[in-house]
């Protein structure tokens, strides 16, 4: 039996011949063996400024915490560990980044007067998912003094079996040189973390302390604690802080008491433990390496490699990033490229590996049913019943809409998060997908948002981290499964530009598109899990058809979002878009049946490249009924668009017609013939200044409505990327079908993909971030902030065509960002 050769590169485990294996599936798992030891490690903890682990449960940890000491005050609102929306950043994030390879990341900190810069490189070799190493390197800010004190604190603590100790020799007064911890965990072998003496001056302190711990050497502080509390360091760390002031305190008296920086260092007690803190401090600017070598590996590997990683590395990021995103016009200057490189680098470097348990309610109460008038009160009261109980653990990998309010998995967020990494690392988002779909239960349930152990809900209010199972999320993942048939050729048996243009600058290192033995073997395990929450839909959100007169084309195709409340469908991801009211068992929601219609379409496509016939039949009728039903029970024609429904108070159906993107969810999905009318009354719709259109990007409602800016005015008029995104998408499709609109999408989709970039690109300049929503009125960035999960898709956008024939200028830009 032959095997396949397989050569394991930083950027990819790549197929190095075609020799082709007798057993797909022993192919498969080599592969699968190799591309997960070159995504072992990484950051994967977003949820702090810098954090990081391996994909393994219970193992190494590590992280860095700092603060600047100059003085005495309320020093607990000085430190950074956790990714925090108060913190005094002028931004943060990663400038560059690749999963398989590092990246560098700043972190402008003016609370503290110091910008942070952490230089992450992977380094494949070995058995156990190779070494890394971090440079760290601080620098003062303009307005920042010379003098300026900075105590920085590695951490490395070690969740589960094994050990990691100091292995140093033990010195009273600290260390002057390196320091060393060795250790030795399940699945990652024998191991050591150098943390260098680094470079920088250290503050001089005329006290007496300073003779028993003098700055210039390295404090290293050894505890035990107990396993589930480690992620808690900066508590552990202010516990430790306390003692030695208490200390100072008791021998010197408040009248003597060491300066601050001397004062806010823990004590030098070095030795065994499962959690290791690794304290400096500096005067000025300072610098210094965390390096991690595996036993493993052939090499170990020293600051000097270190230096040169960093340079390859970043070289080899920016021709892999300018062959895949180089913009289009009008795009196409310089000064977006390091806005483009963010954006996206902080999508990826949001990449995050999650373990642990959840709250999950599987009392299967009838009132969660939603049949009765009046049911969200009948299941707000079974909700209050408190009949959840912890399921798990369970694993997760993905990345995350936010790292400072978001630091978790979302089901609807994720399939547009991984749209453009699809195209810089296909193999790495169809792992993500394949992660996601391994928390399916036996009845196809996948819950929405994915909040695992106890870290991840600390940043949860108890009342939303429970899941329910009958609870649904749109089904974004198939997006990344149709632009993966796509990237084969599987979709009308054409290469689309996108790869075409790739694969002329690049040599392609998906093993995926290299392969169709793999292609399709990673489609086949997948296959009946999509198939099993397809059929879970379909079971547990239906739409009830038969207990009113309603006229339409099938008697089984309508939908209904369930979690319902007066004010909210949290469910539908478009929180409180205005719905009918009040609400009513016979409702039917247009963006649900849309989405169905979509997720039809995508696995009809997947049965189809599988050979399942029987399966392609079964999804085809499907497909035609759900086509027909949106146009039957949901098109207004007194309005031009589609709308809810309800039933009326003489049990008659009703339209409900809020303009937004609710009326447009067809469109947005690509459900509507590039010749059908009702395309043309969308698209004015779409253009109405009065209506949807802003210079800014669609209004998520009209400004006509009696909703728009009210209330919460969460999705009541500010502007979302991703459905932008999706609107502009679709306006390019249709811009390049002929048909009686195709004009009218060409000049939509021309000023539409400038508007959104200026949008982004503006508020990034002035503030530092992305964020969550945009102001209609103004453009401004508003919510939440460093939100650079979909709103990154501004990157794809920028990559489109430029239809405009050189009519769309960016005129003005360029001096914008010179000026702010």
């Amino acid at each position: 039996m032959k095997f396949l050769s397989i050569i394991v590169v930083p950027a990819l485990g790549v197929l190095a011949n075609s020799a082709k294996a007798d057993d797909s599936s022993i192919l498969y798992n080599e592969v699968a063996r190799a591309q997960n030891q070159s995504l072992l490690w990484g950051p994967y903890r977003p949820n702090l400024y810098f954090g990081v682990r391996p994909r393994i449960p219970k193992s190494f940890m590590g992280g860095l915490i700092w603060a600047t000491v100059n003085e005495f005050q309320d020093i607990s609102q000085k430190f950074r560990h956790t990714c925090e929306q108060g913190d005094d950043m002028k931004g943060y994030g990663w400038d560059e980044y690749d999963a398989r390879t590092g990246g560098q990341q700043t972190i402008y900190d003016a609370g503290n007067g110091i910008d942070i810069k952490t230089m992450f490189v992977k380094i494949p070799g070995g058995s156990n998912g190779g070494s890394w190493a971090t440079r760290v390197r601080g620098t003062l800010r303009k307005d920042s003094p010379p003098d300026l004190k900075t105590t920085i604190i590695f951490y490395a603590s070690l969740e589960g079996l094994g050990s990691l100790e100091v292995e140093n020799d033990a010195d009273d007064l600290g260390y002057e040189g390196d320091v060393t911890l060795s250790g030795d965990s399940d699945g990652l072998g024998q191991y050591k973390v150098v943390v260098t003496a680094g470079r920088g001056f250290h503050p001089k302190a005329n006290h007496p302390s300073a003779a028993d711990k003098p700055l210039e050497r390295t404090i290293v502080n050894s505890q035990t604690m107990q396993p589930e509390v480690l992620w808690q360091t900066k508590a552990i760390l202010f516990k430790g802080l306390k003692e030695q002031v208490d200390e100072y305190l008791e021998e010197y008296g408040e009248d003597n008491v060491p300066p601050p920086w001397q004062v806010y260092t823990l004590k030098n007690n070095p030795g065994a433990g499962n959690i290791h803190m690794v304290q400096k401090v500096f005067e000025g600017d300072f610098e210094f390496d965390i390096i991690f070598n595996s036993a493993s590996a052939k090499k170990e590997y020293f600051s000097s490699d270190v230096s040169k990683l960093i340079a390859d590395k970043s070289v080899d990021f920016w021709n892999k990033f300018v062959a895949i995103f180089d913009t289009a016009p009008p795009f196409d200057v310089e000064v977006l490229q390091r806005f483009t490189s963010n954006m996206f680098s902080n999508l990826l470097g949001g990449l995050g590996y999650f373990h642990g348990d959840e709250f999950v309610d599987r009392s299967y109460a009838p009132e969660y049913d939603e049949e009765n008038e009046g049911f969200w009160d009948e299941t707000d009261k079974a909700r209050n019943r408190k009949q959840e109980k912890l399921e798990g653990p369970f694993e997760l990998f993905t990345t995350v809409p936010s790292r400072p309010f978001f630091p978790r998995g979302f089901l609807w967020d994720e399939g547009f998060h991984l749209l453009p990494i699809a195209d810089w690392d296909l193999d790495l988002a169809l792992e993500v997908v394949k992660s996601w779909f391994n928390l399916i239960d036996d009845d196809g349930w996948i819950g929405r948002e994915q909040i695992l152990g106890a870290e991840a809900r600390s940043k949860v209010p108890a009342e939303f981290q429970i899941q329910y199972p009958h609870y649904a999320n749109p089904p974004t993942l198939f997006f990344i499964l149709d632009s993966f048939l796509a990237k084969l050729g599987a979709l009308n048996g054409t290469t689309p530009p996108a790869t075409e243009n790739i694969s002329k600058k690049m040599h392609i290192t998906s093993v995926y598109q290299q392969s169709p033995e793999l292609s399709t073997h990673y489609l086949k395990e997948l296959y009946p899990k999509l198939k099993k929450h397809y059929y879970w839909f379909r079971k547990t959100q239906f739409g009830d058809l038969k207990s009113y007169d309603r006229d339409a084309f099938s008697s089984k195709e309508a939908y209904r979002w369930r979690g319902r409340t007066v004010r909210h469908i949290l469910t539908s991801g478009l929180d409180d878009y205005p719905r009918p009211q009040p609400p009513h068992p016979g409702e039917l929601h247009v963006d649900l049946i849309s989405w169905m219609g979509m997720m039809t379409k995508s696995l009809k496509n997947i049965a189809t490249m599988l050979g399942y016939t029987e399966d392609v039949a079964e999804y085809t009728t499907i497909e035609s009924a759900i086509l027909h039903n949106i146009d039957d029970l949901h098109w207004s024609e007194k309005e031009k668009c589609y709308c809810d429904a309800t039933i009326d108070d003489y049990e008659e159906n009703l339209l409900v017609c809020h303009k937004g993107y609710i009326s447009i969810f067809p469109f947005l999905l690509g459900l509507i013939d590039a010749k059908s009318d009702k395309l043309g009354h969308i698209l004015n719709l779409l253009g109405d200044e009065e209506e949807l259109w802003s210079e800014y990007g669609i209004r998520s409602l009209s400004k006509k409505d009696e909703f728009y800016g009210t209330d919460e005015n969460y999705w009541r008029g500010p502007i979302w990327i991703n459905m932008n995104y999706l609107a502009v998408s679709q306006l390019l499709k249709y811009a390049q079908l002929p048909g009686p609109h195709q004009e009218k999408a060409k000049d939509l989709y021309s000023q539409l993909r400038l508007n959104l970039v200026k949008t982004v690109f503006e508020s990034w300049t002035a503030t530092g971030f992305a964020w969550e929503q945009y102001n209609p009125e103004t453009g401004k960035g508003q919510r939440t902030q460093h939100f650079t999960g979909w709103t990154s898709l501004v990157v794809k956008i920028m990559n489109m065509p430029d239809l405009s024939e050189g009519k769309v200028v960016i005129e003005g830009l360029k001096k914008h960002h010179d000026e702010l």
